[in-house]
């Protein structure tokens, strides 16, 4: 009765085992607790750049460019959607060409097999969840890279501009670097050994330099160095936190598992803030007199963006180190750097994210040792350190001219620059014929 009882169960499904083998065997691999971790890290990730940095840079503008800076995260978000559904998952991702320890175009750019997810469905798999939710995944990163440098030029550079750039950025720059990163074996960085958990060369440095390279294009401020105080920091304080509780998600989701490594990269997740944080204000306590919400805000950014690339490799003493030295570092590029050269960073991308981003990709070279709490066993800490900053240097170059040239071609055919007139009404009102508030 039992034999017959299982037949009967099992019988229905023989003709997808016979005709579907392929469909039978990816679902034998699917893992549901990490494909639940990772869909839940997609969200948190997603979170992070609407609404959580779309409030936090807007509570630091002017009252009249907020809902500006609100517009530009959204428009960002569907921007990148689209490309990276198009064409851009399939250029980061797609190993086809890919040949370990051989350099050739794939090892910089990935294959063209998957544009618009061709030959992807449900049970495509990719390690043990879907390849649809490592598509999903990987989009939100794509997304929140550019979202972070139009804080560099915020209050000044036209709609039509920043939706071009960032377009054309994301599959210039954006996509080639992650290939190199996490393309796997073949992909340059990936054979060089760098260590990029969750995105410092990817995330932070590419976007950290091309913050820069527009902040200088376009031009400072209206009223520069003393523009307009921001104008909500209840709202900054708010995307803080909502960009701290996503970042779970962004370094933890990197595990692409829920295991001990997604575990050990929330926990220093938490630390490296904390330390960063009270740093920041600690300087101002002694400089000012005062700490201020915005420097505990602005210090743990900077902390979150530094510990991202050591997140998966370095323990609780690596979070400590790299949280402190980035909020000393990230203080001086917020705050002596931008004003000694004197480019208009507005919201302190360049100091925050490019310097985070920077001092996480070298000091994992030393806290990913085993002897320094981390996991990688017998790690050869000078061999690491230059393969380190042999990768981050690289990237600082190339997203600089490629940067660079966009913007020239930009600010010839499409102009880069508001009016002044447009400037001094706002960008809420010039831009989108709407306010933010109730004037």
């Amino acid at each position: 009765m039992y034999k017959l009882a299982l037949k009967g169960i099992f019988l229905p499904f023989l003709p997808i085992f016979l005709f579907f083998p392929d469909l039978a065997l990816a679902q034998e691999g699917l893992d549901t607790g990490d494909t639940t971790w990772i869909m839940v890290s997609t969200a948190l990730v997603l979170f992070m750049m609407i609404p959580g940095l779309a409030l936090f840079y807007g509570g630091l503008v002017a009252k009249k460019n907020v809902l500006s800076v609100l517009m530009q995260c959204f428009a960002v978000t569907a921007v990148v959607t689209i490309i990276w559904t198009v064409v851009g998952y399939s250029l980061a991702f797609d190993t086809t060409g890919m040949v370990a320890g051989e350099w050739n175009i794939h090892a910089f750019v990935g294959g063209l097999d998957k544009l618009f997810l061709q030959g992807i469905r449900p049970d495509t798999m990719s390690g043990s969840i879907p390849e649809l939710s490592f598509f999903a995944f990987q989009l939100t990163f794509a997304i929140i890279t550019p979202g972070l440098f139009i804080g560099a030029f915020a209050e000044r550079m036209k709609f039509s501009a920043i939706l071009w750039f960032v377009a054309i950025w994301v599959i210039l720059v954006y996509i080639p670097i992650a290939h190199m990163v996490w393309g796997g074996e073949g992909s340059f960085f990936g054979d060089m050994g760098v260590f990029d958990f969750a995105g410092g060369i990817v995330v932070h440095i590419t976007a950290g330099v091309a913050a820069l390279v527009a902040a200088i294009m376009v031009g400072r401020r209206k009223g520069y160095p003393m523009p307009t105080p921001p104008h909500n920091m209840t709202m900054t304080l708010t995307g803080t936190a909502m960009l701290w509780v996503g970042w779970f998600g962004f370094n933890g989701g990197s595990a692409l598992a829920a295991n001990g490594t997604a575990a050990m990269a929330i926990v220093v997740t938490q630390i490296s803030p904390c330390v960063a944080a009270l740093t920041w204000i600690a300087i101002e306590w002694i400089k000012n007199g005062k700490p201020s919400a915005l420097g505990f805000a602005t210090g743990a950014i900077a902390g979150l963006a530094a510990i991202t690339p050591a997140s998966g490799t370095v323990g609780p003493l690596g979070a400590v180190a790299i949280g402190f030295v980035a909020a000393l570092l990230a203080y001086v590029g917020a705050t002596w750097l931008k004003y000694k050269f004197k480019y208009d960073d507005a919201l302190d991308v360049v100091g925050v994210h490019g310097v985070g981003g920077f001092v996480g990709i070298i000091l994992v070279s030393f806290f990913a040792s085993v002897s320094l709490g981390g996991t990688v066993e017998d790690l050869n800490i000078p061999h690491q350190l230059k393969v380190q900053a042999l990768a981050a240097f690289f990237t600082i170059v190339y997203t600089a001219v490629i940067s660079f040239l966009i913007l020239k071609f930009l600010d010839v055919f499409v102009g880069l620059r508001v009016t002044e007139e447009e400037e001094v009404q706002g960008l809420d009102l010039s831009d989108h014929g709407e306010a933010g508030y109730d004037l």
